[in-house]
């Protein structure tokens, strides 16, 4: 088999296009599949096809945990605590420890189906234009959304890229037009795009969907502002400066998401909807509980809510290491007593309001008293199921003041780093040159701790991984930067090459 016949084959063989069995988010009739023949022909079918991209993005090996918890694992963000095993391999860095198949796989599966939504949008029997627009303009969003994803993670970044031009170090296979027959799924034997064309594609879907989309219907949906915000990411990873500084200016000026400060600020991470939130993955009904083995919570954290931290049942796998405690001044502390009850301990704190997100966790783990993270604690109203926040508001300003920073305009990147550092209780700087580039990757450190943002921010700047808990130390110009393409693409399909090393 080759690339795309083992992601599309089920969609080739069995003749329908799935959908997401939940669309409580539209108001449409639940249904687990549609007939492919006609099966894009209605605004109802259209509504629940789109529905089916959205949910894929829930999926464990996507938002649901890997795109945050495994990313932070496999950087210097934390330790894994052998809670229940997991990370381990991953937090060590050991070859094939990394992005799996099933990542690959959803992405591709959820790509498929955008394409097919974009190919049937002139089939469909009585849509309007306004719903003609959002259809394509959501479906390209998600289309860029997977796209990047997937070549972050599969490929070099266009800032650092090791050993330029080398045959096996591409972009990933971008394809634009879906397949619902086996013969076309077949018959498709497509090589990997070189990573400049991928970031084209994205680019364009993104324009496309600024364009088609001035609106939204809420954070958990695509809407113009939240491409701006995702344009301006990828603008950054492509060293597109100027392009990052403009887009980021058009996210800040919307009215998708706000920026919080103080106490503010820590109280988002407790709501449903994350108020900075200019597109997150929504989790709205308990049976899409990812569960207490692979959640973002219980991979985090072993505590259920912060009102009785002796109701525990997460596993609390991956936790800060020494430098993220630093950062916030955290130190187990004993606030009462006796110290047996977990309700009488806490951690001391700096000035630094997202020290507000970690607490004393775990104690029935056989890991001892451990500090956690506690963003993700049961905001949706059930256990392992939160809301992910995949864009927020606050980054735009980070974006701004590292791109201006490049730039040459080191003056609007301090101005702009400092504003951002009062917004979480910190005295300003004042710094140039080198120094002033660290300190904003520093503040992204902070940041976006436990969201995924650092392995990706090191590997951008072709920075090495450096951990003493555990003891690594991997140069950028390892194999075990990228993860492998799934191997059973590269058995099938003679024009897909395989990353170095594997």
């Amino acid at each position: 088999m080759k690339l795309f016949n083992k992601a599309f084959l089920f969609l080739a063989l069995t003749g329908t296009l799935l959908v997401s069995s939940c669309d409580s988010l539209l108001d449409v009739q639940p249904r687990q599949s549609i007939d492919a023949n006609g099966a894009l022909s209605t605004p109802d079918a259209m509504n629940a096809a789109l529905n089916s991209v959205y949910a894929k993005l829930r999926s464990t090996r996507n938002y649901g945990r890997d795109l945050l918890a495994m990313s932070d694992a496999l950087a210097d963000v934390g330790f894994t605590t052998s809670n229940s095993g997991r990370l381990i391999s991953e937090n060590n860095n050991q070859p094939g420890a990394h992005f799996q198949a099933g990542f690959w796989q959803n992405s591709y599966f959820a790509i498929n189906e955008a394409n097919l939504i974009l190919d049937g949008l002139t089939a469909v029997k009585g849509a309007s234009a306004a719903q003609l627009a959002r259809w394509e303009g959501e479906a390209k969003f998600l289309r860029a959304l997977y796209y990047f994803d997937l070549v972050k993670v599969y490929s070099y970044i266009p800032t650092a890229i090791f050993q330029p031009g080398v045959i096996d170090q591409g972009g990933i296979p971008v394809v634009t037009v879906g397949v619902i027959s086996s013969g076309e799924a077949l018959g498709r034997k497509v090589a990997r795009s070189t990573i400049d064309q991928v970031y084209a594609q994205i680019y364009k879907d993104l324009e496309d969907a600024k364009r088609l989309l001035p609106t939204g219907r809420g954070v958990q949906y695509a809407s113009g502002a939240a491409a701006s915000a995702l344009l301006s990411r990828v603008a950054l990873y492509r060293g597109d400066y100027p392009k990052v500084v403009a887009e980021s200016t058009t996210a800040l000026a919307s009215s998708v998401g706000t920026v919080l400060s103080g106490s503010a600020y820590v109280n988002g991470w407790r709501s449903p909807v994350h108020p900075e939130s200019m597109f997150e993955v929504s989790f709205a009904l308990a049976t899409e509980s990812i569960g207490v083995n692979e959640s973002l919570q219980s991979s985090y954290t072993a505590l259920l809510n912060l009102t009785n931290k002796n109701s525990q049942g997460g596993w609390g796998d991956f936790i800060p290491n020494a430098r993220v405690r630093n950062f916030f001044g955290l130190a187990a502390l004993q606030i009462g007593t006796p110290a047996t009850d977990n309700n009488n301990w806490d951690v001391t704190r700096n000035a630094d309001v997202r020290g507000q997100l970690y607490t004393t966790g775990n104690t029935i783990r056989g890991a001892g008293r451990q500090i956690e993270c506690t963003k993700f604690m049961s905001k949706s109203g059930f256990a392992y199921a939160d809301n992910v926040p995949v864009i927020r508001k606050s980054e735009m300003h980070l974006n701004r003041a590292e791109a201006n920073y490049h730039l040459k305009n080191e003056s609007a990147a301090l101005t702009e780093l400092n504003a951002f550092k009062a917004l979480r209780g910190l005295p300003a700087v004042t710094l140039s040159g080198a120094a002033l580039l660290e300190e904003i990757l520093l503040e992204r450190f902070k940041e976006f701790a436990f969201e995924g943002h650092r392995f990706f921010d090191l590997k951008r700047y072709g920075r090495a991984i450096v951990k003493t808990t555990p003891a690594v130390n991997l140069a950028f110009d390892d194999f075990k930067i990228l993860p492998p393409i799934p191997q059973r693409e590269v058995d099938g399909n003679p024009n897909i090459k395989q990353n170095k090393g594997y």
